[in-house]
């Protein structure tokens, strides 16, 4: 145990107690003892203990605690503290601008708990909202943890679909002639990756001298594949096949073993050598399967039956539902969000701030309301035939009951109600309060059902079945909310949604016109479970959602 290693238990102990808010007296003497048994000529395991003490800046408690750390490597206060500190809290003290007072800040006032949600937490521009975050602070705060989380080796979808393409088409170039084509998880449009991989038709040799002289590494090499990381860590796979094999390379590289699986019970063979998937799919006499829809044997039943989904496009988004404006936590004006929208050819835009509850994000007031109201008619007349519609996303509180009355909520076109606060709680306390707002007659969509954010939070635990159920029976729609980090609901349950008569809505909760990109990998996410634009509110035509947000007044009334 050098002197180094002793100064950090110090200097992390010294962190933690000033997070948790301990004596400050007592957390500024061990600061100080880490810097003095850094600055040390010769290690404490070699001085005579009785010497120890009375060393520059360090007393007899200090003392006392060395010794513990010479005889045991470990120091209990510092454990004791670790056990009562969220592990993605003790991760801030790695992202570079994060003392202990703003880390004290972001965990004890913002209820965050992890650098995913910190991230999160910039992006929708609520660090501004506290003491000593500014604009510029959130920024390098953001780019910091960007950084750290390059380097963890697990990576959202969204962080990888420019990356892969860079290098694609920079092999390409490199060897004309040749073949290499995009593979496995990224292929299929996974949520979250830990690799990249192709197929690829290039002599290993030449692959190999290859990438050496762009500095890649080279971890290992077989007769099927070669696999080497970059500088920053990321991994990438090449699986080596012929022309003459190459979809067989492909189709066996692209599908899950359980999709394999499936596709042997169905007594179908693979071809050792086929050109392309194309002819593997013809041999077997059933339509092509997209790549995203090769995880188990689900689709391939529905091959045969002649009853593959038409998948819902990029395309067939007609508006933006759920967004933010500078009302509350967004970054733009409502007008701004507005003409983007229109510029990118939709046909309306729903206006979704935050409500009175996210006092962290600005939450609209009764009277906020009425004035954002207001501005919205005042648009909508000068911005005809696009249309702003007047919504909300409304706290759902601990109760189940909404963050509004229903006086309140009944002036809005459309409802959205989604659980902010309190994440930690049992299934039974989180499906009383989903199903209480799945009840309220003025709830229109439930936003990210589970409050997950994808390598960061879990989410709370959710009976999707029950949830899907009461759905349907109060015909509220079932957010696939599009951001990245989010992707909730998972896709896994979009088929038994479907199967149930659910309405799903693919909605990117931006809350800066850029935000509305991310309903490209909304679409991505549906595509898995089987999504078609028929069942998807944000693919209803302007006049179309007039119509059925008309309806549901009526039934109202009813």
């Amino acid at each position: 145990m050098d002197n180094y290693a002793i100064a950090d238990q110090f200097a992390l102990l010294s962190k933690l107690m000033d997070i948790h808010g301990e004596n400050a007296f007592k957390s500024k003497s061990y600061s100080i003892a880490a810097y003095n048994i850094e600055q040390l000529p010769a290690p404490l395991a070699d001085l005579p203990r009785e010497k120890i003490a009375g060393l520059k800046g360090i007393g007899d408690s200090t003392a006392r605690k060395i010794f513990e750390i010479l005889d045991s490597g470990k120091l209990s206060a510092l454990e004791e503290i670790i056990r009562k500190t969220p592990p993605g809290v003790l991760d801030m003290l790695h992202i570079k601008g994060l003392g202990p007072k703003k880390i004290a800040t972001v965990w004890k006032e913002m209820g965050i708990e992890s650098i995913g949600e910190l991230l999160y937490a910039c992006q929708e521009n609520r660090l501004m909202l506290y003491k000593g975050f500014g604009e510029k602070t959130q920024q390098n705060v953001k780019q910091a943890i960007e950084f750290f989380l390059q380097h963890q080796g697990q990576y959202l979808y969204a962080e990888l679909s420019g990356y892969h393409k860079t290098i694609t088409e920079t092999i390409s170039a490199a060897f004309p002639g040749e073949a290499i084509s995009i593979t496995g998880a990224f292929r299929r449009q996974e949520l979250t990756l830990d690799r990249l991989e192709w197929v690829t038709s290039i002599p290993p040799a030449r692959l190999i001298s290859w990438l050496a002289d762009a500095n890649f590494i080279v971890d290992s090499q077989t007769d099927e594949k070669i696999e080497c990381h970059t500088p920053d860590l990321s991994r990438l796979v090449f699986h080596l096949a012929s022309r003459n094999g190459f979809g067989t390379a492909q189709f066996l590289t692209t599908a899950t073993d359980a999709f394999l699986d499936a596709w042997k019970a169905e007594s179908m063979a693979v071809p050792e050598s086929a050109l392309t998937e194309a002819d593997i799919f013809s041999a077997a006499g059933i339509p092509i399967i997209d790549p995203c829809l090769r995880e188990d044997g689900r689709f391939i039943k529905k091959a045969r039956q002649g009853s593959l989904p038409q998948l819902i496009t990029d395309k067939d988004i007609r508006g933006i539902i759920h967004s933010h404006s500078d009302w509350s936590d967004g970054s733009q004006s409502v007008q701004d969000m507005a003409k983007a929208a229109m510029d990118k050819g939709y046909e309306y835009l729903v206006i979704s701030d935050h409500s009175k509850s996210a006092f962290y994000a600005r939450g609209l007031t009764e009277e906020r309301i009425r004035a954002q109201q207001e501005l919205i008619r005042e648009l909508n007349v000068r911005l005809h035939p696009f249309r702003i519609f007047s919504s909300i996303e409304c706290d759902i509180l601990g109760d189940g009951s909404m963050d509004y009355t229903d006086d309140v909520l009944a002036t809005f076109d459309l409802v959205i109600a989604s659980v902010h606060s309190n994440l930690k709680m049992t299934q039974e306390k989180a499906m009383q309060r989903l199903l209480g707002a799945i009840r309220n007659p003025y709830t229109t969509i439930l936003g990210h059902p589970t409050g997950r954010l994808l390598l960061s939070r879990e989410g709370y635990p959710v009976d999707h079945a029950a949830m899907i159920d009461a759905c349907v029976e109060h015909g509220v729609v079932i957010e696939i909310n599009a951001h990245p980090r989010r992707l909730d609901l998972h896709w896994t349950w979009i088929p038994e949604a479907l199967e149930k008569g659910a309405l799903l809505s693919i909605d990117p909760d931006a809350h800066a016109v850029e935000g509305y990109a991310d309903v490209h990998y909304g679409i991505l996410a549906s595509q898995k479970g089987g999504l078609t634009a028929k069942s998807n509110l944000s693919s209803f035509t302007r006049a179309e959602l007039e119509a059925w947000l008309d309806a549901r007044r009526e039934s109202r009334r009813h």
